[in-house]
């Protein structure tokens, strides 16, 4: 799994392992990028994914490097899209599969002064997230112990804390859409 744009929670070397999707930091497109430009701001797209079960809660995880809370997401690879990197990310994080034509964007997220995030090796990226909604789904929740601490359904307006600030802004653009029932950009 690659964060968006970090060379991993502990250093080199981690991601989550499927028949379908075995791409590791390791060799990864950011991972290129890293061995040129060191830990110099990228500019990097990736997606989130708010997974819903069938009472309305939202999946959220809580990362081993920083202990947050938030939602499963991740960078796009190299000839991926994001829908790709959303489908990629979920089953890495949490083991849980959705299908492409599952996911709805409803917002796009690419505020630098919310969204740049400086991991804990020193690595800085600005993240340009668009933000799906899964309502259907298949497995067995089972969280990659390499950078998920643990992970649970909760309601959306009682969301675990600390909250990652970027997850806030997304359950915010979820609402809105919601309730204006149009995508969502900040």
């Amino acid at each position: 799994m690659t964060r968006c744009g970090s060379r991993g929670p502990a250093g080199p070397g981690h991601g989550g392992e499927s028949e379908t999707y075995a791409m590791g930091y390791a060799g990864s497109y950011i991972w290129s990028l890293r061995q040129r430009v060191g830990s110099r701001k990228l500019l990097v797209p990736g997606a989130q994914v708010l997974l819903l079960d069938g009472e309305g809660r939202g999946l959220f995880q809580q990362r081993v490097d920083t202990g947050v809370w938030e939602l499963p997401a991740g960078s796009c690879e190299e000839d991926g899209d994001f829908a790709d990197a959303a489908v990629r990310e979920l089953l890495e994080e949490t083991g849980l599969r959705v299908a492409r034509e599952d996911l709805e964007a409803f917002a796009s997220l690419s505020d630098p002064g919310l969204h740049t995030v400086t991991y804990p090796n020193g690595d800085v990226t600005h993240c340009f997230a668009l933000c799906f909604v899964a309502r259907r789904w298949s497995g067995t929740l089972a969280p990659g112990a390499d950078e998920v601490r643990q992970a649970r359904f909760l309601p959306l307006d009682a969301p675990p804390e600390p909250l990652h600030p970027p997850t806030a802004v997304v359950l915010s653009l979820f609402e809105r859409f919601l309730t204006e029932g149009r995508f969502q950009a900040r």
